[in-house]
């Protein structure tokens, strides 16, 4: 997943800075923060498409999540996560997200892949992926 992957792949980019509360007790980040990292990256997405946040209406879950830690986050750093929609399928869509340094955005940090659902909450039902999400990963 990481071969000839680096910043310049990802057509969106977000800034996150490391925080004092995201160590653990080995001095690093903690790998449970990645998570997270990847979490905030995926919500400016949300707001790019106008996708609603409060569970109502159409909008986007999670079905599943894979994180791949390439090496150790130090406090304090500044990252960068990058993303693309790599995988369109009729109601579901994958986000790819590689964790960079930003003194290093050749060689990433960690790499994720999260599989979303377009998701009805009304009628709890999955829904066809929508067109603003096409339009981007056909971008």
């Amino acid at each position: 997943m990481t071969k000839n992957k680096n910043l310049t792949n990802f057509p969106f980019h977000v800034n996150i800075q490391t925080r004092w509360r995201d160590l653990d007790a080995f001095g690093h980040v903690n790998n449970a923060v990645f998570a997270t990292y990847i979490e905030t990256a995926r919500g400016t997405l949300f707001k790019r498409w106008s996708l609603p946040f409060d569970g109502t209406g159409k909008s986007l879950i999670v079905a599943s999540m894979t994180i791949n830690y390439l090496k150790q986050l130090k406090h304090p750093s500044n990252i960068i996560v990058g993303l693309k929609i790599n995988k369109v399928g009729n109601t579901s869509f994958n986000i790819e997200s590689y964790i960079f340094n930003e003194k290093d955005i050749q060689n990433p940090i960690a790499t994720s892949n999260v599989v979303i659902v377009c998701f009805d909450f009304d009628n709890q039902k999955p829904v066809p992926v929508f067109s603003q999400i096409l339009k981007d990963y056909n971008a």
